[in-house]
């Protein structure tokens, strides 16, 4: 399924429980700000190494999955009631951070495009 089928899916679930007056785009934003919220308390307390094997265990997995669901179908729905096309705002903005992180100064480094080249962030600096 693509990305327009799974929002076609999402507005029929939507539709046939009589949802859509609430799928407003503050609520959606609200939704998805909660759902991210699940997902970073999975994650909270857990050490880098941690984290990186969250997987690994399968209740963690599962629940790691059902919340990334959750926050892909509301900002999916969000995207449809705003009318965004992902696909084109995502390879858009792809383009926009080639611009502001050339290689040559990103590589390496986690600083900010402004910091970038001013000697002010140092490689593997996070700015």
């Amino acid at each position: 399924m693509g990305i327009r089928e799974l929002q076609d899916a999402l507005a029929e679930f939507a539709e046939e429980r009589e949802w859509g007056r609430f799928h407003t785009p503050k609520n959606l934003v609200m939704a998805l700000t909660g759902e991210v919220g699940e997902l970073t308390e999975i994650f909270q307390w857990l050490t880098p190494e941690q984290s990186a094997r969250v997987m690994e265990d399968a209740e963690s997995a599962e629940a790691v999955e059902h919340e990334m669901a959750d926050v892909f179908s509301y900002l999916l729905r969000l995207a449809d009631v705003l009318g965004v096309d992902l696909e084109r705002a995502l390879v858009a903005k792809m383009e926009l951070n080639r611009r502001k992180y050339p290689v040559e100064l990103a590589r390496g480094r986690a600083a900010k495009y402004d910091a970038l080249g001013d000697g002010l962030g140092r490689e593997g600096d996070v700015v």
